[in-house]
């Protein structure tokens, strides 16, 4: 495995699924963490394609300079969401990954040095891929919210949403076209 620091190691990725295979959106006890859990029918290293490779990740989540390298610092860009404080840019970072099983990066919002008001989020994003059958079961943890601050309770709903439809919608609309 290649990662910055011990530290980095992946949480463990169960936890309690709907029949799709999406960790259900009110079972997560855990206010600092959404987990999600699911099923693709493609195989794992076309998955990671969609994981690592720039051009497929604008696709999907957002257009960043993401290279696959640990401590490679890139941005991500979207739609700032004001009641969240998020700015629209990301700043993230990859922490470690092991090629075709598992990619875990930080994000945090790119205004929190200059702005007092900005998100505090400090994000750790793990990618964990497993061989299914003809297929992947992906999952996804996301760390690190502040169960004390609604803005973070705000995006932790939100995106924990967010996961679990649009986006993993998105991701396998380009795993169907790759």
């Amino acid at each position: 495995m290649t990662s910055a620091s011990d530290a980095s190691d992946a949480s463990d990725p169960s936890g309690p699924s709907d029949d799709s295979g999406s960790t259900a959106p009110g079972s997560d006890e855990d206010l600092t963490t959404v987990r999600v859990d699911q099923f693709l029918p493609h195989p794992p290293a076309k998955v990671w394609r969609a994981l690592t490779e720039p051009d497929l990740i604008a696709q999907w989540l957002m257009p960043s300079d993401f290279r696959l390298e640990v401590g490679h610092r890139y941005t991500m860009t979207s739609l700032p969401r004001p009641h969240t404080n998020y700015s629209g840019t990301t700043a993230a970072e990859v922490l470690a990954y092991e090629t075709g099983r598992m990619l875990s990066v930080r994000w945090t919002d790119a205004s929190g040095a200059s702005d007092p008001d900005a998100n505090r989020a400090d994000w750790t994003i793990t990618w964990t891929l497993e061989p299914e059958g003809r297929g992947t079961r992906l999952f996804l943890v996301h760390e690190g919210f502040d169960p004390d601050d609604p803005a973070q309770m705000r995006a932790r709903t939100l995106m924990g949403g967010g996961w679990r439809s649009h986006v993993m919608d998105a991701l396998r609309a380009v795993l169907e076209r790759i």
